[in-house]
């Protein structure tokens, strides 16, 4: 099942007892709070966490001048960036090829404004981007929906007791929604323990 902008924040609205909504314009109360107050709980939620199907790689493009006297090179981050997760370096013309690597060291970076910062030549950046609702896997609609019925219920109803346990509640699902995306992804394997070693 896919999902809209739309259909998310109505599921949101109808867990605090208001009614579901056509469009951000729709002249209600509701529709003017949902579309104040969507994107930021969206992007927040996708860049809380390395969640895998909003996690992008590329190539970035390095600035003519660089920004800063810390770092030798700027580059410049894409349009759908959210959060960093890692960088992989090369220089240019050295290494194997060329090629990037992310052994070793890792290199200082720093995000600043719509720039990376950064003193390798070439940079692959590994990051959570703005993904488009229909991609969303339930287990991530379902804690967005929680996190807006939690950002939705003081502005609309004024109760704050039930947006303190909306909000609560909120969390777990987050918590919930986390775990299970973990396990979309291979285990991390231990590749050297001393008892092993030990044994022989």
């Amino acid at each position: 099942m896919s999902f809209n902008d739309i259909a998310i924040c109505s599921r949101a609205l109808v867990r605090i007892g208001a009614h579901p909504i056509a469009s951000f314009n729709d002249g209600s109360a509701a529709a003017e709070i949902a579309g104040m107050l969507y994107a930021g709980v969206r992007d927040a939620l996708l860049a809380a966490y390395g969640w895998g199907f909003a996690v992008k790689d590329a190539a970035l493009t390095r600035l003519a001048d660089p920004p800063s006297a810390e770092f030798d090179y700027g580059f410049q981050l894409p349009n759908d960036f959210l959060r960093a997760l890692k960088i992989s370096t090369a220089a240019i013309g050295g290494g194997l090829g060329g090629g990037f690597g992310d052994g070793g060291a890792a290199s200082p970076y720093q995000i600043r404004g719509q720039n990376l910062l950064c003193s390798a030549e070439q940079v692959r950046l590994t990051y959570i981007y703005q993904v488009e609702e229909e991609t969303f896997p339930p287990h991530f609609v379902r804690a967005l929906t929680l996190g807006l019925s939690a950002e939705f219920c003081l502005p609309i109803t004024e109760n704050s007791a039930r947006a303190e346990i909306l909000s609560k509640q909120a969390d777990q699902e987050f918590a919930r929604a986390r775990q299970i995306d973990a396990q979309q992804d291979t285990p991390n394997r231990i590749t050297r323990f001393s008892l092993i070693d030990a044994r022989g």
